[in-house]
């Protein structure tokens, strides 16, 4: 009697565990990262400043570098996630792990001058995305944007 006790007793806990381990399988990993403007960005073409803003959060800490855009399902077309660096080096570090979004990627020097693209990233790949090129910054914004302004190597930004 005493071990058909302990066996229901084990039966219960095991159930109680594996519900709850249901449970966080369903939680939504999204929730807790919406975006947080630090900064708006125009760019400029041919000296000429574009008329529409950018809405920018900065990534400066490592985790915010880490984390960039993961976790978020939503974004508008004027908003984006500048990557701020310490010294010009190549980047062979992004990956598009946890983020639902395909983005243009935009690299820019000390100058703030475009020096190379990455464009329409693919959802939810750990594939590496890299530039050669030196860069100080890094802009993620909705993949399009590079098309639709015409962006091209040598245009600027300006931060207000």
């Amino acid at each position: 009697m005493k071990f058909l006790r302990l066996i229901s007793v084990l039966v219960f806990i095991f159930s109680i565990f594996s519900c709850q381990s249901d449970q966080n399988q369903n939680k939504d990993i999204t929730i807790g990262f919406e975006f947080k403007k630090d900064t708006l960005l125009r760019f400029i073409q041919d000296e000429d400043t574009l008329d529409t803003a950018f809405e920018i959060e900065l990534a400066e800490s490592d985790y915010e570098k880490e984390t960039g855009l993961m976790h978020r399902k939503e974004m508008k077309d004027n908003q984006g996630m500048l990557f701020i660096y310490t010294s010009e080096a190549t980047r062979p570090s992004f990956y598009m792990k946890n983020t639902f979004l395909p983005l243009d990627l935009i690299y820019f020097d000390k100058n703030m001058k475009i020096v190379d693209f990455n464009l329409n990233t693919m959802p939810l790949s750990e594939e590496l995305i890299s530039s050669e090129i030196p860069s100080l910054f890094v802009l993620e914004v909705k993949a399009g944007v590079v098309e639709k302004f015409d962006l091209k190597k040598g245009d600027q930004i300006i931060l207000n």
